[in-house]
């Protein structure tokens, strides 16, 4: 007997039940806020660094799913590769043999990383780092990793031990037993380095949380105290990583940082298959895996998946036949330059900072009697409820996805493909001109919804 099935059928019978069906069997929370903000839209379909909803209008994205969607959706070489790869019917998988896909995609990776030897492929961001962190401990010997305030590694029980951010973290306790040091801060690695349990410190870059970047000077200085003390360097690149800084690696803009672990993820998988990838140093590996008896001491059952590892090829290929990397840093140039010359013009605009195409902008007191009262009134509700304010009218009036770079933070985040160029710079620029004229107008469109928003706020308290 045949086993029939049509997906398409079955998304033109169901489809519309999307929110309903989130509701009932997933997070039931999703939904409810999607509604509040009036996020609750229905995409039919994505390509390039847009969507389109049933009526044909277009969205653009400047969110790239959390970075996943580096170079856009359903980019035409990572589609061919996976079409490629599935037609191919490839013995993948078996556990006891050795496919070329892993190999050749380690391969290529590791040209980017020169001072690297080896790589682990899992499935997802905070898999490589979880990776990374049970390598740096079995190969030092020691049990402690240190982390940054407000660093985001993962949301699993081991990359929760070094998240940055109480929110994630309030109620899974025990974690691991590892220590948060300030960003920056040379002395406080120093005193805990000294203690000699010390493994690793694991480091964004350019924090997602709020897009802080690593001060001028601190990755080498840390790399160098580190090593002394016989500890070892975990650079987090899940997101930073594959062109988004407008270098391959963020940590490449330091001269002489050469990270002994180093985690990518996100835009790696093409936006389709899910992949993850931990870079190490030969002697790490060597041993973790010092015997035939350890082989598998640290796997992953889908890990090295020849879908995953094909669309990881087709991105590598893409970045370096059609200079993404260089794209996005002038691309991101562009946009950081033209957004920062609004902030001596909107007193409610404090910030605009980072590199490439990771942005944040930041929102602060104002300076007039006015818009002073309506921000106190906000923050004392809860903060970040004005960049709330900013996300949504981006939406609903302009057609522009962005996101709050984090909970009770005045910070919006701009990580959009990779593949974005003038037009898009040129229609978020406008765009978020017209909110900030209307935010310091006084007028009722936006300081109307921050009822709706302090009110929920209140709500949830």
């Amino acid at each position: 007997m045949t086993t029939e099935f049509d997906l398409g059928a079955l998304l033109a019978e169901r489809g519309a039940e999307r929110y309903e069906l989130h509701g009932r069997y997933l997070n039931h929370q999703l939904p409810r806020m999607l509604h509040t903000i009036g996020f609750d839209k229905v995409y039919e379909r994505g390509e390039g660094a847009y969507f389109w909803d049933a009526d044909g209008n277009d969205y653009l994205d400047m969110l790239a799913g959390f970075g996943v969607m580096g170079l856009g959706r359903h980019h035409p070489v990572v589609r061919k590769a996976l079409h490629d790869v599935l037609d191919a019917q490839l013995a993948d998988l078996t556990r006891f043999d050795c496919q070329p896909l892993p190999g050749l995609l380690a391969e290529k990776l590791l040209t980017h990383s020169p001072h690297l030897d080896r790589v682990f492929f899992g499935n997802s961001g905070t898999e490589a780092v979880e990776t990374a962190l049970k390598f740096a401990r079995y190969a030092t010997g020691r049990p402690r990793v240190l982390y940054c305030d407000h660093a985001f590694h993962g949301l699993t029980t081991g990359s929760l031990s070094v998240n940055g951010e109480d929110g994630f973290r309030d109620g899974f306790a025990p974690l691991l037993p590892d220590t948060a040091v300030p960003l920056g801060d040379l002395d406080a690695l120093a005193r805990e380095l000294h203690q000699g349990d010390v493994a690793a410190l694991i480091v964004e870059p350019i924090q997602g949380k709020g897009v802080h970047e690593t001060p001028p000077g601190y990755l080498r200085a840390a790399q160098e105290l580190l090593h002394k003390h016989k500890a070892l360097l975990i650079a987090d690149e899940v997101q930073t990583g594959l062109g988004r800084t407008g270098d391959f690696y963020a940590h490449q803009h330091e001269e002489g940082v050469e990270p002994d672990l180093v985690c990518v993820a996100k835009a790696l998988s093409g936006g389709y298959v899910p992949v993850g990838a931990t870079l190490g140093k030969d002697w790490i590996f060597k041993k973790v895996y010092s015997s035939m008896d350890r082989v598998l001491v640290h796997s992953a059952s889908f890990g090295s998946n020849a879908q995953a590892m094909a669309a990881g090829l087709a991105v590598l290929s893409v970045l370096e036949n059609e200079q993404i990397v260089a794209n996005a840093r002038a691309t991101g140039d562009s946009l950081r330059s033209r957004l920062a010359a609004l902030v001596d013009k909107y007193e409610l605009l404090a910030d605009v900072r980072g590199r490439g195409l990771m942005i944040g902008i930041e929102f602060g007191r104002p300076r007039s009697l006015k818009l002073r009262s309506r921000w106190t009134m906000l923050q004392a509700a809860r903060k970040g409820l004005f960049a709330q304010m900013v996300v949504v009218p981006l939406l609903q009036r302009h057609r522009i996805l962005t996101q709050v770079s984090g909970d009770h933070l005045e910070v919006i985040k701009l990580i959009p493909p990779l593949i974005v160029g003038e037009r898009e710079v040129d229609r978020f620029v406008d765009a978020f001109t017209a909110v900030m004229d209307d935010a310091h107008s006084g007028g009722g469109l936006m300081w109307d919804f921050s009822k709706t928003l302090v009110k929920q706020a209140v709500a949830n308290r």
